[in-house]
């Protein structure tokens, strides 16, 4: 009889430190040691948590956020960088897979990035968010498929996605197709009320039972101060409370401990991985339940850069088809 897997994991609400973005990455670490003590081997923080997400987006005209967006670029992530040496270095310490949301500054643009660190430190997995949301498109630049991946880390497979990417059935169908055993969810919490939150968890749930994984997810917090801080308006205040879900799901749909819904904390279960086989003997979506013959998913996973080298290789996949469609143009022209 093969040995029980049990996994202790935990899902964050915490609040940035909107002055200072050392502070904020002290935060984490301290969180990381404090899980690392009660034997916690996964945990998950919220998105874009480093330096904090752009609330001030949400509910400043454009035209107005012009320093506030400055502030962001300068704050933010360069990776590999101090910040991820220092989360990698907490991660090892703790024997700890850590998922983390940063603002991934690269030259001239910002990302929603998420990163995956595993037990020994080492970074596994950085991935961008591939369609920013709304008021988000006017911080983010899109990322590509190339980081839709599952990742083989000391706990089990391992996979990510932020918010409103749980709203791409194909996104998500991508990391189920890689059997992902433990899926992170981040989302960034405190904004548009109780209705966000309510959806949030019908998402969440649905995902852990269409994949058959277990559902880590993690929202931010902000403070009545935090939140004055951003704006004076009480009508946009309003927009920057609730929202928040902290909880972690079974395959089976189910909460297996009480989600946190206001104010910071950690909210703790243990997975027992057998749960994923006792779901997919019944339902696999991409297995004895799927029909791959009818309906299939394609998936361009290429790095998208705005420049490429033009090797021997790739340039003949270019010319023949040009010369094949040159080819057939002639034949036209002379009536063959």
């Amino acid at each position: 009889m093969s040995e029980k897997r049990i996994i202790k994991a935990a899902a964050v609400q915490i609040t940035p430190d909107f002055e200072s973005h050392d502070g904020t990455v002290k935060k984490v670490c301290n969180v990381i040691d404090e899980a690392g003590a009660k034997g916690v081997q996964i945990i998950v923080f919220p998105e874009t948590f480093i330096p904090y997400y752009p609330y001030f987006s949400f509910i400043t005209p454009p035209v107005t956020a012009g320093a506030e967006h400055l502030r962001l670029y300068e704050k933010s992530v360069v990776i590999p960088g101090p910040v991820t040496q220092a989360i990698s270095e907490r991660a090892r310490m703790n024997n700890m897979v850590v998922v983390l949301g940063v603002n991934e500054r690269d030259n001239g643009s910002l990302y929603n990035t998420q990163i995956i660190f595993d037990a020994t430190g080492e970074m596994l997995l950085k991935r961008r968010k591939i369609t920013p949301t709304y008021h988000e498109r006017m911080i983010w630049g899109q990322g590509d498929a190339s980081g839709l991946k599952v990742v083989d880390t000391a706990i089990g497979r391992v996979g990510a996605l932020a918010c409103w990417e749980h709203y791409n059935p194909l996104a998500r169908y991508s990391l189920m197709t890689q059997h992902e055993e433990i899926h992170c969810a981040q989302f960034p919490g405190s904004m548009v009320g109780q209705i966000f939150a309510d959806q949030m968890d019908v998402t969440i749930r649905h995902h852990a039972l269409e994949s058959g994984c277990f559902v880590i997810n993690s929202t931010g917090w902000l403070t009545d101060d935090q939140i004055k801080s951003i704006t004076d308006d009480p009508k946009m205040q309003k927009a920057l409370r609730g929202g928040c879900n902290t909880a972690i799901i079974s395959p089976e749909g189910n909460h297996l401990t009480e989600p946190l819904r206001e104010g910071e904390g950690m909210v703790i279960a243990d997975l027992d991985m057998a749960l994923i086989t006792k779901r997919k003997r019944m339902m696999d979506s991409v297995g004895h339940y799927a029909r791959p013959e009818l309906l299939s998913l394609a998936i361009n996973d290429a790095p998208a850069t705005p420049s490429f080298q033009m090797n021997e290789h790739r340039l003949k996949s270019v010319q023949l088809p040009i010369a094949e469609e040159l080819k057939n143009d002639n034949k036209l022209s002379s009536g063959q």
